[in-house]
């Protein structure tokens, strides 16, 4: 059997290969007879030290020579090892190299209007009853997103770059009945990045003039763009409230691929801010790496010295959570890229970092901030387990329903503020 005719090459993660590295493991499969299971597995660790961008998979190959063993002793050897390695590299800590050498990943999208059937509002498309939630609804203003951040979660939801607007948006928005003596959050972050694509086919004129039609609706524009001049001179309510999602510039530049720099997202935000607006910032997702903690506090300080907390809703904090499809296209990318450089453990359900990583995370960055902003500003952890909140923050909420309540209480009193100041 040639090596062309191997189960190696059937692996889909195969293709993803640089040549000396197929060729490596076409002979490796060949000569150890691998299983469809072993092949698999070693495309996955050969892809992964790829996009890591350290030793290749041809680097940390057992030497059979120091293996006391022949036959299928000899292939269970190498495959434990291997796993082994590539397990402990999982654990030590990510090192970025300069910045200078950042990949420059493309982040071209295929934009095109489209007939939808209906508005696409429900609820948290990552919600799980495993974890504490603030029943955020959501609202499908734009289908998928046109950046490249590598950990990106939307990018297992829909088709490639191609990005959908719907004909229809502005007439099924306003045709939405809402009870008026309820109040509403509906955020449009989570398909796609919320500013980044500015008045495009209508879509900010779409749910700026849904805001000033609901008054009771707390309307979330999460992004990390810097692209806020339309609705600073759209006239838009103040019961928008701009979010921010901020990250390290290391991470900015590793990272997320086509979004602002760092100090874009802030100088936009404090644009919005300037025009009367309430706005928020989410650290999340928070990722472990060499030198995070100075890289975050620093971030914080930025952050702090450019707003009042009058004028700062929210702070959110997450991390890097995955379900296996996730985890699946990142790989099927397989840009340069060390985000699944990380110890995985499940994690109510899906996988990410062991609980005493998340801890240090989320502790260090809310420590950062200043007495009074962890006093007058509403803080949250996205999408984790209640067991956390005490260890981090000091108090819990005991439901979903209570989190979400005093989460709306607290953004209207700050919206209030603002528009009887």
């Amino acid at each position: 059997m040639s090596s062309s005719q191997t189960p190696i090459t059937e692996q889909p993660f195969y293709l993803s290969l640089n040549p000396e590295t197929k060729q490596f493991l076409a002979d490796q499969a060949l000569s150890l007879r691998l299983s469809v299971q072993d092949c698999r597995q070693s495309c996955e660790i050969a892809l992964d030290l790829q996009m890591w961008g350290g030793d290749s998979i041809q680097d940390v190959w057992p030497d059979e020579s120091s293996l006391n063993a022949t036959g299928k002793a000899l292939k269970q050897q190498i495959m434990k090892q291997l796993r082994t390695t590539w397990e402990n590299l999982k654990s030590e800590d990510n090192r970025y190299p300069d910045d200078s050498s950042a990949p420059k990943i493309s982040a071209a999208a295929n934009p095109k209007a489209i007939e939808k059937k209906s508005l696409g509002l429900g609820r948290c498309p990552v919600a799980s009853p495993r974890t504490l939630c603030c029943n955020l609804q959501t609202l499908d203003a734009v289908d998928n997103c046109g950046y490249g951040c590598s950990y990106c979660s939307i990018q297992s939801f829909f088709d490639g770059k191609q990005i959908n607007f719907d004909k229809g948006f502005a007439d099924k928005l306003k045709n939405l009945k809402l009870d008026p003596d309820k109040t509403y959050h509906i955020g449009t972050g989570q398909s796609s990045d919320s500013l980044m694509w500015g008045n495009s086919h209508g879509v900010l004129d779409a749910v700026i003039d849904f805001a000033h039609e609901n008054p009771n609706v707390i309307l979330e524009l999460k992004t990390k763009s810097a692209n806020v001049s339309h609705l600073i001179k759209s006239g838009a309510p103040k019961n928008i409230l701009c979010t921010w999602s901020l990250s390290t510039p290391t991470l900015i530049r590793h990272e997320e691929h086509g979004t602002a720099s760092l100090e874009k997202r802030l100088a936009a935000a404090r644009q919005v801010a300037d025009a009367g607006f309430v706005v928020g910032f989410h650290f999340h997702p928070i990722i472990h790496y060499n030198n995070w903690q100075e890289d975050y506090q620093a971030v914080v300080n930025q952050l702090t010295s450019l707003f009042d907390i009058d004028e700062v809703a929210l702070i959110s904090l997450g991390t890097l959570t995955y379900i296996k499809s996730v985890m699946r296209e990142i790989r099927k990318k397989a840009i340069p890229s060390q985000i699944l450089k990380m110890p995985l453990v499940d994690a109510d359900g899906k996988l990410s970092y062991p609980d005493d990583i998340k801890l240090s995370l989320f502790t260090s960055v809310y420590n950062s901030f200043p007495d009074d902003w962890k006093e007058y500003v509403f803080y949250y952890l996205c999408m984790e387990n209640q067991r956390f909140w005490k260890p981090v923050f000091g108090f819990e909420y005991t439901s979903n329903g209570e989190f979400e309540i005093a989460m709306k209480n607290s953004y209207l009193n700050k919206i209030n503020k603002k528009v009887y100041k």
